[in-house]
C-alpha cells in the first residue's frame, strides 16, 4: 500500500507526501494583494508538514471575486505572491493556487461590479440583480484563466486548481438549475460543460508542463435540481480523456443555495451574524438556519461518493472531506487516491501532519463546529485555538 508519508508525483511536481492542505479562503488581503500575514498563514502550513498548501482564493478577473478583498491575478500581484512561494518552499512544500471565476457568487456590491451567472437572476446572498453572461463574457473568462496560470508561473506556484465546483461560475453553468440558456453554453450537458472543458484545455495550452493542472469538481450541488453524481461522472470522464489535468479534486455544495452540504457538522449561525452590523444581525439569526443547514458530520463523509469516481476513471484523484485521522488518509490511499485534501483539521493545528508521520495515533483536535468559517471576515482561524497553542508559530 502506498505510504501516507512517501514522496507522490503530481504531474510535473514532485511532493514531500501525500496530504494538500485544501482551498480555505485566508480572509488576509484587504488590498487584494499578499501580505505578510497570507504569508505565515502558508508557511506555517508548510513548516507543519503538508506535501503542498493552497492559496484561496485568485479570482482571474476583478468581477470574479466574493468581495474586493480577495487576489486577483495581474501584474500587481506577481511580487508578493513570489515571496509567498520562495516562503513555502524554503519549508520543503509545494504550493498550488486556486484560480477560478466566483460567478453567481461574486459580490457584486463589494466589488462594484456587476456579477455574472449562466441567467439572469436576484442573487440569494446580496438580494441583487445578477447578469447573464455573454459569449463575449466567456471568452474573455476563459482567457482570464490562461492568463491567471501563467502569472501563477510566473510567481513559483507549483501548481494551480481551478475551480469547478460550489456552484462559482463553472459551476454554475454545469448546473440544470442555474443554467437555463438555449445557446451553445446551455441545455445538454455536454453545452453546459463547454465552459470547464475550455478553460481546462485553455490553462493547459498556456502552461505546458511547467506546472501542475488540478481542478475541483462538485460531484453533486445538494441542491434538488442542480448538477449530481451521474452529469458529473460524465463530466469527469470527458476532462480525463481531454488529457489537460493532473488530477481532480472531488467536493460537493453549493456556496449559493446549500454551502453546509460540503462542511456537514454544526451551522454556526450565531458566529455568522455577529460579523454584520445590526439589522442584518438579525436577518440572519432569523432566517440563518434555513440557509445554513445542518448535516451530521461522519469522519471522510465524501469517500463514499468519491469511490465511484474512482471506479470509472484512471486519473490520479484527490479526497476530500472531513478526513481528520491518519487511518482515514491511509484507506483512501488503498482505495485508489493520490492525495487527500484537509482544511479544517489544518486550521486547527497546522502541525497536525509531523505530528501523524512521528506518531501514527495521533488524533486530530476538530470538532467540526465550523466555527472558523465566520473567521474568513478577519484572518481565517480555529476559534478554539489557544494563544498558547498559536504561539508555536510566532
Amino acid at each position: 500500500m502506498t505510504g501516507v508519508f512517501e514522496p507522490a508525483s503530481l504531474g510535473p511536481v514532485r511532493l514531500r507526501n501525500r496530504i494538500v492542505k485544501a482551498a480555505t479562503f485566508e480572509g488576509a488581503t484587504p488590498d487584494a494583494l499578499v501580505t505578510d500575514r497570507l504569508i505565515d498563514f502558508h508557511v506555517r502550513h508548510a513548516a507543519g508538514g503538508a506535501g503542498m498548501t493552497t492559496v484561496a482564493y485568485c479570482a482571474v478577473a476583478p468581477e470574479g471575486r466574493t468581495d474586493r478583498h480577495q487576489i486577483w491575478m495581474r501584474p500587481d500581484a506577481v511580487p508578493g505572491l513570489r515571496r509567498l512561494t520562495e516562503a513555502v518552499h524554503a519549508e520543503g512544500a509545494a504550493v498550488s493556487a486556486q484560480i477560478g471565476h466566483a460567478g453567481p457568487v461574486a459580490n457584486g456590491v463589494s466589488n462594484r461590479l456587476p456579477a455574472l451567472a449562466p441567467s439572469g437572476l436576484l442573487s440569494p446572498l446580496s438580494l441583487r440583480p445578477i447578469r447573464a453572461a455573454t459569449a463575449t463574457d466567456l471568452e474573455r473568462i476563459t482567457r482570464a484563466h490562461a492568463e491567471a496560470a501563467l502569472f501563477a508561473a510566473e510567481s513559483g506556484f507549483d501548481a494551480v486548481e481551478v475551480h469547478f465546483g460550489h456552484n462559482y461560475l463553472v459551476s454554475s453553468f454545469l448546473s440544470p438549475k442555474l443554467n437555463r440558456r438555449d445557446d451553445e453554453y446551455g441545455g445538454s450537458l455536454r453545452n453546459r460543460a463547454r465552459l470547464a472543458l475550455g478553460i481546462a484545455r485553455a490553462v493547459r495550452a498556456a502552461v505546458g508542463s511547467r506546472i501542475a493542472v488540478t481542478a475541483k469538481l462538485n460531484m453533486d450541488d445538494g441542491v434538488p435540481g442542480g448538477f449530481w453524481l451521474e452529469e458529473s461522472l460524465q463530466v469527469a470522464r470527458w476532462l480525463e480523456e481531454d488529457g489537460c489535468l493532473d488530477a481532480l479534486e472531488l467536493t460537493a455544495g453549493s456556496s449559493l443555495l446549500n454551502p453546509m452540504y460540503l462542511f456537514t457538522g454544526e451551522a454556526p449561525v450565531r458566529d455568522f451574524a455577529a460579523q454584520f452590523p445590526a439589522p442584518q444581525r438579525w436577518g440572519i439569526r432569523l432566517a440563518g438556519k434555513a440557509f445554513l443547514r445542518e448535516y451530521p458530520f461522519t469522519e471522510g463523509y465524501l469517500l463514499e461518493r468519491a469511490r465511484q469516481f474512482r471506479a470509472a476513471l484512471a486519473m490520479p484523484l484527490i479526497a476530500l472531506g472531513g478526513i481528520t485521522h491518519r487511518d482515514t488518509i491511509e484507506r483512501a490511499l488503498a482505495d485508489g487516491f493520490s492525495f487527500v485534501a484537509m482544511a479544517r483539521a489544518l486550521l486547527r493545528e497546522p502541525d497536525l501532519p509531523r505530528r501523524m508521520e512521528a506518531e501514527p495515533g495521533t488524533r486530530s483536535l476538530c470538532i467540526h463546529c465550523n466555527r472558523c468559517m465566520p473567521t474568513i471576515y478577519r484572518g481565517t482561524r480555529c476559534v478554539l485555538t489557544t494563544a498558547e497553542e498559536d504561539m508555536r508559530w510566532q
